[in-house]
């Protein structure tokens, strides 16, 4: 297994110590996951469907207890976190947004200050800046619905959202996934600018190889519910692992064709 210095990574924000899940019936979805994630960085979870990557997203904020070993928030297991304010604590980004229908976007994004009690001033300042900052001029969408929206605005949206209260943590689960090509790889660029401004600890799961390299600080590639290998960027290209192969011939193989349709 390759890892990155520790020197490398920021304070330590998010850690998995062994952590694993099993099902009541003892199917084992997830087991022996250490990982620690620091302060501005990325990690990618990158593996196949079942792989176990939501499995490990789940485990931060408590949508799922560990069945072993420990996960650590900010220094704190995540069992002795209360589940309310740790999720508060976190922005949460899936792939279909979960944005509600009958809220407009300035509802939507504004939420989770509305639930902490902010100021109405400050909550309507920081949505205007949050939809700023993810390319949607407030004077237009403030009051529009979702199903006003086209895929890529509701996915900024749901990105809003998810940054307005500030969290310290973000996770974001196949978030570009239900997008059509050209708007995935515009956003996806979007959200690499954004990453170094963000300055909080990012957990990403995604079974594409290109979004991983574009995205990660860390990939770490998972499976069948076990982490095969830690890798920077440019260590995973280099890996002579053999799933970490697999999924560069299908990344070579895939440049390759859009070069021939090209010629």
């Amino acid at each position: 297994m390759s890892e990155p210095s520790r020197a490398s990574l920021g304070e330590p924000v998010i850690e998995f110590r062994n952590a694993g899940y099993r099902l009541p019936g003892g199917q084992r979805l997830l087991h022996n996951l250490t990982l620690t994630i620091g302060r501005g960085e990325t990690l990618v979870l990158l593996g196949r469907s079942g792989a176990g990557k939501t499995t490990a997203l789940r485990l931060i904020n408590r949508l799922t207890d560990p069945s072993e070993g420990e996960v650590f928030v900010e220094g704190r297991r995540t069992l002795d976190w209360n589940p309310i304010a740790l999720r508060r604590h976190i922005g949460y980004v899936i792939q279909e947004t979960g944005l509600f229908p009958h809220y407009t976007v300035e509802k939507n994004v504004a939420l989770v200050p509305r639930l902490e009690r902010w100021p109405p001033l400050q909550i309507r300042t920081r949505v205007e800046e949050l939809l700023t900052l993810v390319g949607l001029d407030p004077a237009l969408f403030l009051k529009r619905y979702p199903h006003e929206l086209s895929g890529g605005q509701r996915q900024r949206v749901g990105l809003a959202r998810a940054l307005a209260s500030d969290p310290p943590i973000l996770l974001m689960d196949e978030p570009f996934g239900a997008l059509d090509p050209l708007t995935r790889a515009e956003i996806r660029l979007e959200f690499q600018a954004l990453q170094q401004r963000l300055g909080k600890a990012i957990v990403l799961v995604t079974h594409d190889t290109s979004e991983a390299l574009l995205l990660g600080v860390q990939i770490a590639l998972i499976e069948a519910g076990e982490l095969k290998g830690l890798y920077s960027p440019r260590e995973f290209l280099q890996s002579s692992e053999p799933v970490a192969a697999a999924y560069l011939e299908q990344l070579h193989a895939l440049e390759r064709f859009e070069k021939e349709e090209r010629q």
